[in-house]
């Protein structure tokens, strides 16, 4: 795979031994010459449109934010964007076309909002995603900035400057996000269940036998079913291959119910995605004899 292509699929930043499942050393060498994507630390690799969101901003005399930001803290995210994303003062004024390559948001934010002069905080990045990206998006960028170690009351305190509806925003986002949460591609999963009703999942949840564990992505322990974001990242070798069929076999033989989807299912199949897992809980639920129509929410973190 190109190193650009799984550097995508990475949420845009990643470290070599990530990067290296995916794609060869030669693939990689070959990216960094031609400039699609950049070494930003050692053993750390990124696409470039982190530094090309700076020139951006300076020109417009604005700020690196949403998800370009996102990938500048070292966060990984759902989608990463074509264009850079740029937010100008509310009222400024630009020439006709000054921004057609870039992502514009129009917002003003305060002197405590930028660092380095030219990108968003690590709270006012979380913030903007909130308030400004769809839900799944927005919760990637949460998830991994609670995974970097940014906490979650820093984040909402900072929001209570916002008005009550900014603030829902924020606080719907951050209930639901959680630093267990491994990747982009988990958190997209998981922003999915979320809207499945009679499910509530718990992250990376441990499930142990006496004579067999596993830690699976996400799980309902009530209604026993596991739902496994399965990504090549992670399986691109015949002994892993063999531990997860025993592992998913095991489950299954004790009444569990997996379902394990691909990344580009969850990424460009959601409905289908949504329409699966809905009917999975509702055979349970039925197996159960338990009503099918309630919902339950998931455990706060």
């Amino acid at each position: 795979m190109h190193a650009a292509r799984a550097l995508q699929q990475l949420g845009g930043i990643a470290r070599r031994d990530q990067l290296r499942l995916l794609s060869s050393w030669r693939r990689i060498e070959a990216a960094l010459a031609d400039g699609s994507i950049v070494r930003v630390a050692h053993g750390r690799y990124s696409l470039p449109l982190a530094e090309q969101g700076r020139g951006d901003a300076l020109r417009l005399c604005g700020t690196v934010s949403h998800l370009t930001a996102a990938n500048q803290w070292g966060w990984a995210v759902k989608h990463t964007p074509d264009l850079p994303h740029v937010t100008v003062r509310a009222k400024r004024s630009l020439a006709a076309g000054a921004g057609d390559e870039v992502v514009l948001h129009w917002r003003d934010l305060d002197a405590d909002d930028v660092e380095e002069g030219w990108v968003t905080t690590r709270e006012r990045t979380v913030i903007d995603c909130c308030l400004d990206l769809p839900f799944d998006e927005a919760l990637a960028v949460a998830d991994s900035a609670l995974r970097s170690g940014l906490k979650r009351a820093v984040v909402i305190e900072r929001a209570r400057w916002l008005g009550p509806r900014q603030v829902s925003k924020v606080e719907r986002v951050l209930a639901a996000a959680h630093g267990k949460a491994a990747n982009p591609f988990e958190s997209a999963l998981r922003a999915i269940a979320l809207d499945v009703r009679g499910l509530s999942v718990e992250i990376q949840h441990r499930i142990q036998y006496d004579d067999f564990y596993a830690r699976v992505d996400l799980a309902d322990p009530t209604l026993q079913i596991v739902l496994e974001a399965d990504s090549f990242e992670f399986h691109g070798k015949r002994s892993a291959m063999r531990r997860d069929c025993h592992r998913y076999d095991e489950l299954v033989a004790r009444g569990w119910l997996v379902l394990r989807f691909a990344w580009e299912q969850v990424m460009f199949e959601p409905e289908w995605v949504a329409s699966v897992i809905r009917r999975t809980v509702q055979r349970r639920l039925a197996e159960r004899g338990q009503p099918t129509g309630r919902r339950r929410r998931s455990r706060p973190a």
